[in-house]
């Protein structure tokens, strides 16, 4: 396989690109495998409206999920296309490719939606306030969390969404740290205290507005 490039053009919506004719597959891909910007550009033009509408199928009218999901495929191509002759054979890889991108992204959201549950229940246990002052709404309180979690600093982000969403124990990563166990604690216990003032602080702020 040549050099494909770094990164397909995907950066149209779904709305402002027309599918175009159906090349000659076999020079369309073998123009790909070997990283030709040219063919990547025809690709785009006459794959991008099929494969969104495939997926939106597929995602059961979610535009989003369909969106998202149309550019993990391209980039799925991107690092996996060789050649094909033949154009149904193309087409059957790429649904097998879009198919498994939407798999993933909702196994993800999964996860990551379990990951705040979880986090979300240790503030809880830990803070003197009553549960009532998070909100009544999970949803806002997960959203709140999910954006105090992203303004962490990377180093305590990659350690609380090792610990409550990848599930690592507190001896792995005591050991991928080298640090004690003690010390790993030590910083979880640090950053579940900043994220519970920071959330408590903003739905305060909100509920005063």
């Amino acid at each position: 396989m040549g050099q494909p490039l770094q990164q397909p053009t995907i950066d149209a919506g779904p709305e402002e690109t027309a599918a175009a004719p159906v090349p000659d597959v076999g020079v369309l891909t073998d123009g790909m495998t070997r990283g030709d910007e040219n063919a990547y550009r025809t690709f785009h033009e006459a794959y991008f409206q099929r494969i969104y509408r495939y997926l939106l199928v597929v995602a059961a009218g979610d535009e989003d999920a369909a969106r998202e999901a149309v550019q993990s495929t391209f980039l799925r191509v991107v690092r996996y296309i060789k050649p094909f002759a033949e154009e149904p054979r193309f087409w059957n890889w790429l649904a097998v490719l879009a198919r498994t991108a939407l798999a993933d992204q909702r196994r993800k959201r999964s996860r990551y939606r379990l990951f705040l549950e979880r986090f979300t229940g240790h503030l809880r246990m830990e803070s003197e306030t009553p549960t009532s002052a998070y909100g009544d709404e999970d949803a806002h309180l997960f959203a709140t969390l999910e954006q105090c979690v992203h303004r962490l600093p990377p180093d305590e982000r990659e350690l609380v969404e090792r610990k409550y969403f990848v599930r690592e124990s507190v001896r792995d990563l005591a050991a991928s740290l080298q640090i004690s166990e003690k010390a790993v604690e030590s910083r979880l216990t640090r950053v579940r205290l900043k994220l519970k003032n920071e959330m408590l602080g903003g739905l305060k702020h909100e509920a005063n507005d």
